[in-house]
């Protein structure tokens, strides 16, 4: 037997004596200590009680009957006799479901409004070549750095001059086309390799066949974040409505609740069952639309 089938390790002691990788470790491969573990949760159930405990907390209150104390102390965060009372309530004092559904209306076409222009601008700014491109973006940039509050007056006279006051289209107008919505749409179609656009040009694909059939379907997580950003904006508007709007069958729901709030400010239960009416749907979008959310990062990539 030579040197060399001597040093040679026995089949099947390789695999043995192969230490096994770290069962956690971070994202550079380095091992955690027990202490490190533990400060991470720690910190991760510190966040989650930051953000879901106010929401877990309405939910309790909405749920409470009349005769439970929602004051007590130490507070019971169960309720002890859950009830849909309250729901009830609301819309027995407000036409809540009206107010649903045109704050329904007014998100529904901003997603709308803001997928398709958002993504024809951002692949005009990311894919076509003219003159004043740089120029084109930069303006999108500069239209973020200015506060909604500075351009208000403007929008309500625009709204006025249009006849478009006191209605839900006025409410949709304003923000049909976000400039971070078409930014975001620019960066996600710079990801994409120009080689594509090359081939398929080569083989008489027109702009618009580019554009629908290659470029549109390798963006579908930054567009599904357009359209949870735009539905939130929407929905949660409370300051344009409020000034452009002033029949009340025409409310958008966020001044529905404001209002009752303002005539209930005591009664927490019926004020807690509106909230979560109100964050019922944007709950519901995000889960139906977080796989497209969270893909965003393998956007752009070459599939073999």
């Amino acid at each position: 037997m030579s040197v060399l089938d001597r040093a040679r390790p026995a089949p099947g002691r390789a695999a043995a004596r192969t230490p096994r990788g770290p069962r956690f470790a971070d994202e550079h491969g380095r091992r955690l200590r027990g202490w490190e573990l533990a400060l991470r949760y720690l910190l991760l159930l510190a966040v989650l009680a930051l953000t879901v405990g106010p929401f877990l907390w309405q939910l309790s209150t909405s749920l409470k009957g009349p005769t439970e104390d929602i004051y007590s102390s130490p507070p019971s965060f169960l309720p002890g006799h859950p009830t849909l009372h309250n729901y009830e309530r609301v819309a027995e004092t407000i036409p809540v479901w009206d107010y649903a559904l045109n704050s329904l209306k007014v998100a529904g076409a901003n997603v709308v409004t803001n997928c398709v222009g958002s993504a024809l601008a951002g692949y005009a700014l990311a894919r076509l070549r003219y003159r004043g491109r740089k120029a084109a973006t930069l303006v999108f940039v500069l239209a973020m750095l200015v506060p909604v509050e500075g351009i208000i007056i403007a929008q309500f006279t625009t709204m006025r001059e249009l006849g478009l006051n006191n209605t839900l289209i006025g409410v949709v107008l304003p923000g049909c086309v976000s400039a971070l919505n078409v930014l975001l749409m620019r960066n996600a179609f710079l990801s994409l390799p120009h080689e594509i656009d090359e081939a398929a040009y080569v083989d008489g694909a027109d702009v618009w066949q580019r554009f629908l059939r290659i470029a549109l379907p390798s963006v579908k997580g930054t567009l599904a974040v357009v359209a949870i950003f735009a539905f939130m904006g929407a929905w949660d508007d409370f300051l344009w409505p409020l000034i452009v709007l002033s029949d009340p069958s025409r409310f958008t729901l966020t001044i529905g609740l404001n209002y009752l709030h303002g005539t209930f400010a005591n009664d927490e239960r019926l004020v807690a069952a509106g909230t979560i009416i109100a964050v019922a749907p944007l709950i519901a979008l995000f889960a139906c639309l977080q796989r497209y959310f969270f893909r965003g990062v393998g956007e752009g990539a070459v599939k073999g």
